[in-house]
């Protein structure tokens, strides 16, 4: 096989969770550019609906399905679909995360329990759900979203002159990420066995337009490439993970965040 023939996915079925959200818009992209036919999946199917239309306006073949990542049988019902429509389950990306608990440092233990069982519970149950589907096929990729700030603690100078992250800032969103930096390790050496990779990408901060420009220095100027990520920063990652080309990477924990961490 030649190598650029490596990066296609012509054939294959992916599903991303959250897909319609921050960073699923690039995944979703670049899978189905890659070839993939894409289920994206979440709570709010008509946000997904209105996504996947727009996808498929531009060519890619991608259609919405519901999620509830609070609900097994949500869950049990996502994988079926899928199975049903196409016979195959080929990729998995854990994107969709639950932000419910990350107002301040002193929560209810009921807002840190729901965090936890979206962010960790229900990624144990859905990977472990499409794993038995891969293993059938004795192929598959696993790619879980993490964060940088699953790879580091809190840099307070980021936010000097903004009015962010005032007072005690949640630890749930730095403890949930740096979980799945071991699960993810823990994920490819069971899964292994039956050809099955498990990596996970950890990007950096996104660039959108309502964040502070004082923050957008702060933490540009923390980078090793000045900045901070744009829309297309994870596309060349999740196509390389998704794909034969990364046949032999499983296991690994990759920063996509220009730098952030190496510092």
């Amino acid at each position: 096989m030649k190598v650029l023939d490596s990066f296609k996915l012509d054939g294959r079925t992916a599903v991303v969770t959250g897909g319609a959200g921050r960073y699923g818009k690039q995944i979703v992209e670049a899978l189905g550019e890659a070839g993939a036919t894409v289920f994206i999946a979440s709570r709010d199917l008509r946000k997904c609906e209105d996504a996947a239309k727009d996808f498929r306006a531009s060519g890619l073949d991608v259609q919405a399905l519901p999620l509830d990542l609070a609900s097994r049988a949500s869950i049990d019902a996502l994988v079926g679909e899928v199975v049903r429509r196409t016979g195959r389950m080929d990729i998995l990306v854990n994107n969709a995360v639950t932000r419910c608990a990350t107002s301040g440092w002193v929560q209810d233990l009921e807002n840190y329990d729901a965090s936890l069982h979206v962010n960790a519970s229900a990624l144990f149950y859905i990977t472990g759900a499409v794993g038995e589907i891969m293993k059938k096929q004795r192929s598959g990729s696993i790619i879980n979203i993490g964060s940088f700030m699953g790879l580091v603690g809190l840099e307070t100078a980021n936010y000097a002159g903004t009015d962010m992250y005032k007072g005690n800032p949640s630890p749930i969103y730095f403890y949930e990420k740096g979980g799945i930096v071991n699960f993810t390790r823990w994920a490819a050496s069971i899964l292994g066995p039956f050809d099955i990779r498990v990596n996970a990408v950890h990007p950096g901060g996104l660039q959108e337009e309502h964040l502070p420009k004082a923050f957008v220095e702060n933490y540009s100027a923390r980078t090793t490439l000045g900045r901070l990520a744009s829309q297309t920063d994870l596309k060349g990652i999740i196509v390389f993970l998704a794909s034969d080309a990364s046949a032999y990477v499983t296991g690994t924990n990759i920063p996509v965040d220009g730098g952030y961490t190496a510092k």
